[in-house]
């Protein structure tokens, strides 16, 4: 073996078991994560595609624990795929840790990904879809409009802007993640880790509970009480008012506390989502239920 293959086979810090190559591997697989997305465990899929370079190298003549490594990485995951690579190598220095005999059980890896789920896309949906795009999407537009020699740049700006941000993006956070993991994961005796995860699983709950308020919409248009006043004029109070007077957004609180507790009963998601559908065209169809 030549001198430079040694070099690229060799691990990039004392101590750590993944190579510059294992980590490209890692962020090639992290392109596709989309490409088997599904209701029912969303990212899952690509989640575990990019994990497996990683579970081969911590986990080389194991089979069986190659195999428990895939299938805890097959649970529910979604987040904002660019930044979505800090998680990936969070995930990998959890896993090199417990391939060298730390007490990591199954529960603190699919904890620490799952409270880094609903932070991480609360910053970067606003970050990338929010504001990024739209800006370089608005100049390339001004550009191309112009009708000038340079309104081909237009596209080309936004091409290679929103490219070049995303390739950054999904590297350092992959080589961050992997790294702070590391540091992250080798103080858990001392309780670092807990904290940590107790900390995102908080925030991701914050996240969830703002997203359900402000993206969750539903609406009871039916009439409680009608009163006609002396010049002719009709005041309408339905259900919806009094739920928005008594307290707002308390029937998307309700549905989103159903779907939890049908989902801890082991009802397929699936399942919820298609009775979801059928409660609302019913609902829309009888009049109990209203844009």
């Amino acid at each position: 073996m030549s001198t430079e293959s040694t070099e690229i086979d060799a691990a990039p810090d004392t101590g750590r078991m993944l190579t510059d190559r294992d980590l490209r591997s890692m962020y090639w697989r992290s392109t596709f994560l989309l490409g088997s997305f599904n209701f029912e465990r969303m990212q899952a899929m690509g989640f575990c595609i990019t994990l497996m370079p990683a579970i081969r190298r911590f986990y080389p003549s194991n089979k069986t624990e190659q195999a428990a490594a895939l299938k805890r990485h097959l649970e529910f995951y979604n987040t904002h795929p660019w930044i979505s690579s800090v998680v990936f190598g969070v995930t990998a220095a959890m896993e090199e840790q417990r391939a060298k005999g730390e007490e990591i059980g199954d529960d603190t890896i699919t904890n620490v990904k799952v409270g880094l789920m609903g932070p991480l896309a609360g910053v970067g949906d606003p970050i990338f879809w929010g504001t990024i795009r739209p800006v370089l999407g608005a100049l390339g537009a001004s550009l191309a409009l112009t009708g000038s020699s340079s309104a081909w740049l237009g596209p080309l700006i936004y091409f290679l802007g929103i490219n070049v941000i995303r390739i950054l993006v999904r590297w350092y956070g992959l080589k961050w993640g992997y790294e702070r993991g590391t540091a992250m994961v080798s103080e858990v005796g001392g309780g670092q880790l807990k904290r940590i995860t107790q900390i995102a699983a908080i925030t991701g709950l914050f996240v969830m509970g703002a997203l359900v308020a402000k993206w969750t919409t539903i609406n009871f248009p039916g009439v409680i009480s009608s009163v006609e006043a002396d010049d002719g004029t009709v005041t309408e109070t339905t259900l919806q008012n009094i739920l928005d007077q008594l307290l707002p957004g308390v029937a998307a609180l309700g549905l989103t506390f159903l779907c939890m507790w049908l989902l801890n009963k082991k009802i397929n998601a699936l399942w919820i989502i298609l009775g979801m559908f059928v409660i609302g065209i019913l609902g829309a169809w009888t009049g109990w239920l209203g844009l």
